[in-house]
């Protein structure tokens, strides 16, 4: 009898490396008291500069703390080696700098004068996006429609009901962008 060779494999580049610049992020963060944060790992409302267009699509690598990082790390090292085998590397690559500006944008246009920070947009747009993973040229799968009616829901309901630290409408953008970019990508 044979043994068996355990080989790790590289199958989600994207989804390691993306994990990676936000775990450095947020260590970076520690050493700086913060200060990388404000300079490029969140977006708020500025003066617009050089750093301003940065933070446009860095905020997604910046987390509050550990736990933070983990539960959106968590979900985007599950969801996104499908969506990764799906779409590719670089489709998926342009889907989260799309995402993060996008919600960056309508963050500052809607979300006050707080700095906004995470990856819970790029997590949302997995959400969506995976569900769409498996369709074909045409479809508009059922799975689509509960996941956004019941994410879309229980966003809204907690955005008005909860007054919270949450970017709920952040949420609701990443899943929108997944959404539309998962039924774009099949025409």
């Amino acid at each position: 009898m044979q043994k068996r060779k355990i080989v790790f494999s590289f199958n989600a580049p994207l989804m390691i490396s993306f994990a990676l610049v936000a775990l450095a992020a947020l260590l970076l963060s520690r050493a700086t008291g913060g200060t990388s944060d404000r300079l490029v790992f969140s977006v708020y409302r500025s003066p617009m500069s050089p750093l301003f267009i940065l933070r446009l699509f860095g905020h997604v690598f910046g987390h509050a703390d550990f736990a933070h990082y983990v539960s959106n790390m968590a979900l985007i090292l599950s969801l996104g080696p499908i969506v990764e085998d799906r779409f590719g590397s670089i489709r998926v690559l342009i889907m989260f700098a799309i995402t993060a500006v996008v919600s960056a944008i309508f963050h500052l246009v809607f979300g006050g004068n707080t700095m906004l920070m995470g990856a819970s947009g790029i997590v949302f747009m997995l959400i969506f996006l995976a569900s769409t993973a498996g369709t074909s040229h045409g479809e508009i799968p059922i799975t689509l429609i509960a996941v956004c009616v019941l994410y879309l829901t229980q966003e809204i309901l907690s955005g008005v009901f909860s007054p919270d630290n949450v970017s709920h409408l952040t949420h609701i953008v990443g899943g929108l962008c997944g959404a539309f970019m998962g039924i774009f990508l099949h025409k």
